[in-house]
């Protein structure tokens, strides 16, 4: 039996910030849609369904890009975790246009205490006052995929770079197999 606590992280995404807050915007979207994505809230399981499988495609692509040996790959799924968080903060944007409630301004207070609390704790336990009402879980998690999204633009561009600078997996193996032969 694998103790799944004790097997390795072989790529080390668990210690990347972007896979950590992944993990978080998973959970509270989970939260989010049971309580307030359900027919009884005149809401569709489609978006409840579709909401889930965003936040859940953009940590599992964060996982499996690490995990990749060709950084080409890794870039491919680093941008298409970074599109399931985008289309995901269009739910959470439709969610509280559609309720008629207000999206807060990426300078509102709540929205830097929001950005703030990471730096502290990073689980979803910094965020229980905002999770009280549809609007403020709902700003909730727009701040935290807006952070999600910067973090993971930013990992992209390195990779990138990284791509320029050593090249890649299938071109590296090339190169080697090349000096084997001893051309």
């Amino acid at each position: 039996m694998i103790n799944k606590t004790n097997r390795s992280d072989k790529g080390g995404y668990k210690n990347l910030i972007v896979y950590q807050q992944a993990v978080v915007i998973y959970d509270l979207t989970d939260e989010f849609c049971k309580r307030y994505m359900t027919y009884k809230s005149n809401r569709s399981y489609r978006t409840y369904d579709q909401m889930i499988q965003a936040s859940r495609s953009g940590k599992q692509n964060i996982v499996e890009g690490s995990l990749e040996k060709s950084l080409k790959m890794n870039i491919k799924l680093t941008g298409v975790a970074r599109a399931s968080f985008g289309e995901l903060m269009e739910d959470y944007e439709d969610f509280l246009r559609t309720s008629k409630m207000a999206i807060w301004p990426k300078d509102d207070p709540r929205v830097l205490e929001i950005r703030n609390s990471y730096k502290m704790d990073r689980s979803n336990r910094a965020y229980m006052s905002y999770r009280s009402n549809g609007e403020s879980f709902g700003n909730l998690m727009l701040t935290l995929l807006a952070q999600e999204n910067y973090l993971l633009d930013q990992m992209i561009r390195s990779l990138e770079a990284k791509f320029i600078r050593e090249g890649g997996y299938s071109e590296n193996l090339a190169k080697k197999r090349r000096q084997y032969r001893g051309f």
